[in-house]
C-alpha cells in the first residue's frame, strides 16, 4: 500500500481524495483543522461552474485547462453525489459599444480553451431572457455552459463519498509540523503523528505555510477578499441567469444570481489583503456599499435593504504569478496550492493531475473493482410531496416535527444530519454543520427559531451539555455554563 496524506478538506483536497479511493493500492488520509469539511476557502464564494472563456492560456495555463475540464466533469460529479446544482448559463452584459471588443477578447478566448456553444448576442435577445436588465444594456456574451452549485454540500457530498470508499478522515487536526524522514514523512497534529509516503498541501490560504514546514519556501499566498449580499427568497424580480458586467483588467465584476436555494444574492467586490490578515471575513460598509452600486448597473431592480437577510465575506488564496501551483517538488511533497477563481470549476480536473502526477512519480495505480462513484443526498422535507412525508413519518415521527420553521426542515433531517457527521468523523458538534446539511437557520430568521433545537437535538446526540454544543467549532460554543445555578443560589 502507498499512504498519502492530503492537508485541507476543502472542495480541491477533497476531490483529490475521492480520485486517490478510486485506486485500490492507495490509502488516503485527510488532514483539517477545522471541525468539519470545506469550511476554509471553499466557504463562501459565488458558488459558480464557471464556463472558462476568462482565464488567458498564455498567461494562466493551468487554469485555462483546467477549468474547462472541471466544467465538463461537474456535469458527471452532480449526478453521481446528487449535489444540488442548475445548469442556467451566463450572461456577460454588455453596455457600451467598446464593451463588444471585450466580449469579442473573450470568445475568441473561450474557443482557445475549448468552451462550446458561446455566442455573442443582441440587445432583443439578451431582455427576452433577462427582461429585468439594465435598459442601456446593447448586448452580451451568452455562455450555457455556466452553472451552479452549492459549494459546502459539494464538499460534504464528495467527503461523504470518500470515506465510504476507505478514505480516513482527521478532523480538528492541524498541522504543527512536517518532518521528511529516510523513509516518508510525518505530519504531527495535536492528538497523533501521521507518517505518508507522499503529502499533498491542498491548505488554500495556508498553503504557503504548509510547504515552509516541509523545506519548500518558493511562493507564498496572500488573501483577496469579496463581499456579498444575500437576500429573502421571496423578492421579486430575480435573474434566471448569472450576470456580470463586461470585465475589467482587475476583476470579472460584481456578480448578479440567484443561488440554488431561490436567494437573490449580489457580490463580490475584490480587496486585496496583507498576507497576515487570513482570517479576516469582516464585512465593511465601504465594501457593501460598493457591491450595491455595481451590481445595480446591471440589475437596477434592486429589493429594498429591508430584504437583506444576511452580509458575508469569502476569502480566496491568490498565488504571486496568479496561475495555480500544482506541482511535485520533491520527495513525494506535491503542491495544490494557490487554489483562486475557477478552483470550485477546476476542482475535479485538479484531482485528475494531482493521481497523474503520483502515477508520474512511478506508482501503478490500481483501480479498484469496488469502487463506488454514488452517493445519496440528505433527506429533504422541504422537497418532500405529501406522500412521501406521510411515508417518512410512518417510519419515523421525527419526520413529522418541523424544526425550521424558515426552510421546513424536520427534526428528521436534523438527525439524518446528525448521523452523516459522526459517519465522516465530526467529533465536535457544531450549528454550522447541520446549517450547511440541511439548511436550517438560512432563512428569513437567520436561526432564531431553529437554533435552540438543533442545540438539543446535537446534545443528545454528542451526550454532551447543550452549553458545550459550538457554532462552528471551539471557541464557539453557544452558551457559558450551567443557568440552574443561579436559581440554586451558589453563584459566584
Amino acid at each position: 500500500m502507498v499512504k498519502v496524506a492530503v492537508i485541507g478538506a476543502g472542495v480541491t483536497g477533497m476531490s483529490i481524495v475521492r480520485e486517490l479511493t478510486r485506486y485500490q493500492n492507495i490509502e488516503v488520509h485527510v488532514i483539517e483543522k477545522q471541525s468539519d469539511v470545506g469550511w476554509g476557502v471553499s466557504k463562501a464564494n459565488t458558488a459558480l461552474i464557471h464556463g472558462g472563456y476568462d482565464d488567458d492560456p498564455e498567461r494562466f495555463p493551468v487554469r485555462a485547462k483546467l477549468c474547462i475540464r472541471g466544467n465538463r466533469l461537474w456535469h458527471r460529479w452532480v449526478k453521481e453525489l446528487q449535489i444540488p446544482h442548475i445548469w442556467n448559463g451566463a450572461l456577460i452584459v454588455a453596455k457600451k459599444d467598446e464593451d463588444f471588443k471585450e466580449l469579442e477578447i473573450l470568445l475568441e478566448r473561450g474557443r482557445k480553451n475549448g468552451v462550446p456553444e458561446m455566442r455573442i448576442i443582441e440587445r432583443e435577445e439578451l431582455f427576452a431572457m433577462e427582461p429585468h436588465v439594465v435598459k442601456d444594456a446593447l448586448g452580451a456574451l451568452w455562455v450555457p455552459v455556466v452553472g451552479q452549485i452549492g459549494p459546502i454540500p459539494a464538499v460534504i457530498a464528495i467527503a461523504e463519498n470518500a470515506v465510504a470508499n476507505g478514505a480516513k478522515l482527521h478532523l480538528d487536526s492541524e498541522v504543527l509540523d512536517i518532518e521528511h524522514t529516510e523513509k516518508d514523512w510525518i505530519i504531527k497534529t495535536p492528538q497523533e503523528s501521521i507518517r505518508a509516503d507522499y503529502v499533498i498541501n491542498a491548505a488554500g490560504l495556508y498553503a504557503d505555510k504548509i510547504a515552509r514546514m516541509a523545506g519548500f519556501e518558493n511562493f507564498s499566498i496572500t488573501p483577496r477578499k469579496g463581499e456579498y449580499w444575500l437576500f429573502d427568497d421571496d423578492v421579486a424580480p430575480k435573474p434566471a441567469h448569472v450576470l456580470f458586467p463586461t470585465p475589467t483588467k482587475i476583476s470579472k465584476g460584481v456578480v448578479v444570481t440567484t443561488e440554488i436555494s431561490g436567494h437573490l444574492m449580489i457580490g463580490p467586490n475584490a480587496q486585496n489583503l496583507p498576507a497576515e490578515e487570513k482570517e479576516n471575513l469582516a464585512n465593511t460598509r465601504e465594501g457593501l456599499d460598493e457591491v450595491w452600486h455595481k451590481a445595480q448597473e446591471i440589475w437596477p431592480a434592486m429589493p429594498p435593504r429591508s430584504k437583506v437577510i444576511r452580509t458575508f465575506a469569502g476569502l480566496r488564496p491568490e498565488p504571486p504569478e496568479g496561475d495555480f501551483i500544482i506541482r511535485h517538488e520533491d520527495a513525494g511533497f506535491i503542491n495544490a496550492a494557490g487554489i483562486r477563481s475557477p478552483g470550485l470549476t477546476s476542482a475535479p480536473a485538479i484531482a485528475e493531475e494531482v493521481a497523474n502526477i503520483i502515477a508520474g512519480l512511478g506508482v501503478e495505480l490500481k483501480i479498484k473493482n469496488d469502487w463506488n462513484p454514488m452517493r445519496q443526498e440528505i433527506s429533504h422535507f422541504f422537497m418532500m410531496t405529501p406522500q412521501m412525508v406521510n411515508d417518512m413519518v410512518a417510519k419515523s415521527p421525527a419526520y413529522g416535527k418541523i424544526v425550521c420553521r424558515c426552510n421546513k426542515v424536520s427534526e428528521g433531517d436534523v438527525l439524518e444530519a446528525i448521523e452523516r457527521m459522526k459517519f465522516i468523523g465530526v467529533k465536535t458538534p457544531c450549528v454550522d454543520s447541520v446549517k450547511f446539511r440541511t439548511k436550517a437557520t438560512t432563512g428569513t430568521c437567520q436561526g432564531s427559531f431553529c437554533r435552540p433545537r438543533i442545540v438539543k437535538l446535537l446534545a443528545e446526540a454528542y451526550n454532551l451539555q447543550p452549553w458545550q454544543i459550538t457554532l462552528k467549532g471551539p471557541g464557539s460554543e453557544m452558551g457559558v455554563g450551567d443557568i440552574k445555578v443561579l436559581l440554586r443560589g451558589d453563584a459566584q
